[in-house]
C-alpha cells in the first residue's frame, strides 16, 4: 500500500476527477483534430496541470454518444452533495477550455456548470433510462 502524506492527500480533497472512455476519446473530431494525440491529449493535459485526476475506462457504455467524459466531484464537492456530471461529444479546444475552467473552480458540487457545457450533458436520471 503506498504511503500517503498530507501533501499527497490535500490535492485529492480539492481536485475533481475525470473519467474518459478510452475507446471513444477523439471520436467526435476524428482525423480533423489538429492536436497531436487529439482529445485524449487534452484530457491528459488537465491531469498533468493538476486540474483533474484522470482515469481511463475501456467503455462507459454510451458508445453511440462519442467522447464521453464524466466529471467526478472532489471529496470537498461530495461533502456538499456534488454528483458526477456525464458529457457527450466533449472534444476540441473550446469545450475542453470550459471544462478546465469549471474544474479549476471546483467542478461538480462546488462551482456552477458553465452554460457552454450544458448542451453536452447526458441526462442520467432514473426516469430517462426507462
Amino acid at each position: 500500500m503506498p504511503e500517503t502524506t498530507d501533501r499527497a492527500a490535500q490535492p485529492r480533497a480539492t481536485t475533481p476527477g475525470l473519467t474518459a472512455c478510452s475507446l471513444c476519446a477523439g471520436e467526435t473530431l476524428g482525423s480533423c483534430d489538429p492536436l497531436p494525440g487529439g482529445q485524449l491529449a487534452r484530457l491528459r493535459a488537465l491531469e498533468s496541470d493538476g486540474v483533474a485526476r484522470l482515469a481511463l475506462a475501456e467503455c462507459l457504455d454510451e458508445c453511440e454518444r462519442g467522447d464521453v467524459v464524466v466529471a467526478r466531484p472532489s471529496s470537498a464537492g461530495r461533502e456538499v452533495a456534488g454528483r458526477p456530471v456525464w458529457f457527450e461529444r466533449l472534444a476540441g479546444d473550446e469545450p475542453t477550455t470550459r471544462l478546465r475552467e469549471w474544474l479549476a473552480t471546483g467542478g461538480p458540487g462546488v462551482a456552477e456548470l458553465p452554460a457552454e457545457l450544458r448542451p453536452l450533458v447526458i441526462n442520467r436520471s432514473a426516469e430517462s433510462q426507462d
